[in-house]
């Protein structure tokens, strides 16, 4: 375990980059074997549009990267967080660390993205999505991005998790984003009992159909306990799935990257049973 966090310490960007993109491969491929549906899109096109947005994301990660090395130096500096408030087996410390941290940067951030209003705008960028394949979770409005970083720092703050915890969350985080969401056929009796530890691809993609109350559930990123225990928890079977966001289903709109970067700072559409006022 000592040399696995010690790998990830000192793993330079580009192998990180050879991990994602090898990733995105492998699911390609998948999808073309065992497709989950067989949609009728203009693949290229779409993860041209998708890939975009990656493109802004990495600049914006490189750049907000010194606000993650600056946390965790903080945290060893002053030796806070809750994982230094304990002395725990190296095992036990990954694990409760790989937990606390997908709760506070990734199940708290989403969630709170579909509870406030201003929040929300940015994050429905990801949710127009008509067609959801493994390029899909790279389709993140860069002020998306913005507020995952720091949510993503004020984790590591309240961990304290060492800078090796830190990448392999992020490793496994990106993992998760293109297993979740790459058009792949899964077995049932696979997809459930894994679902009740970890978010799978069928318990994902619910939270991608397109309204509510489906919408605003299933917020976990590698791990559905937190949804488990915060009775965030819904199902639909994938017979009856339909993907996008029901306020914004016209191609014109969910398939222009001009159309897709100003929607945060449009006027609120208001969805058939939306929790905010106009």
């Amino acid at each position: 375990m000592q040399n696995i966090l010690q790998f990830f310490e000192i793993v330079p960007s580009s192998t990180r980059s050879i991990f994602l993109v090898s990733g995105l491969g492998l699911f390609l491929s998948l999808e073309a074997i065992v497709p989950l549906f067989r949609m009728d899109y203009n693949k290229v096109k779409h993860a041209g549009i998708n890939l975009t947005f990656t493109v802004i994301t990495l600049v914006i990660n490189l750049i907000g990267a010194s606000l993650i090395v600056a946390a965790v130096d903080f945290s060893e500096t002053h030796q806070s967080g809750l994982l230094n408030m304990v002395e725990l087996p190296l095992w036990l410390y990954v694990i409760f660390g790989l937990t606390l941290l997908d709760l506070i940067g990734a199940w708290l951030i989403h969630w709170l993205e579909h509870r406030v209003k201003w929040m929300w705008m940015f994050h429905l960028v990801h949710h127009t999505d008509p067609n959801i394949d493994v390029t899909s979770g790279l389709r993140h409005h860069p002020g998306e991005n913005i507020l995952r970083l720091l949510f993503t720092t004020l984790a590591v703050l309240s961990t304290g998790a060492s800078f090796g915890l830190v990448m392999l969350y992020q490793t496994i985080s990106a993992f998760f984003a293109a297993l979740t969401h790459a058009n792949i056929q899964i077995l049932n009796w696979v997809d459930k009992p894994l679902s009740w530890v970890f978010v799978t691809p069928n318990f994902h993609k619910t939270h991608h159909h397109y309204i509510l109350p489906q919408t605003d559930s299933n917020y976990g990123n590698i791990f559905s306990i937190w949804d488990h225990i915060f009775s965030t928890t819904s199902q639909i079977d994938m017979k009856d799935m339909k993907y996008g966001i029901d306020t914004h289903m016209n191609p014109s709109e969910h398939s222009s990257i001009k159309n897709l970067l100003t929607i945060p700072f449009q006027k609120y559409r208001r969805p058939v049973g939306s929790k905010f006022d106009e």
